[in-house]
């Protein structure tokens, strides 16, 4: 593996090893679920529900809306993160991103519909 092949990327408050040749991936999709993290743990006297939901929504349905390759690219960006995250609470968001969001198919619900 060269050294374009694996960057290791600063991002805020973690370190990851990814195999991203464009370090600005991985930082901008933790911002992304960072962000989504605040709106999903704010009391209703901080952020009015309505508009977190809307918000929330909204970034699932463009994520949604990639490009195959692209999705499969900010899925992988988001397994690096989480395979490096130090905090429990946030390598659990973002271990459990890709279900809430959509953008797979959650290994429960796929066992029942196989079976």
């Amino acid at each position: 593996m060269g050294r374009r092949d694996r960057i290791a990327v600063r991002g805020v408050g973690y370190l990851a090893g990814m195999t991203d040749t464009d370090p600005l991936v991985p930082v901008l999709a933790g911002l992304v679920v960072d962000v989504l993290r605040f709106l999903d743990s704010c009391e209703d006297d901080e952020v009015d529900p309505d508009a977190a939901v809307k918000m929330m929504e909204g970034v699932s349905w463009v994520l949604n809306r990639l490009p195959p390759d692209q999705r499969d690219r900010f899925l992988a960006t988001l397994a690096g993160l989480a395979a490096a995250e130090q905090e429990p609470g946030r390598r659990e968001f973002l271990e459990a991103f890709p279900f809430a969001g959509g953008l797979v198919a959650d290994p429960e619900e796929r066992g029942r519909a196989e079976a």
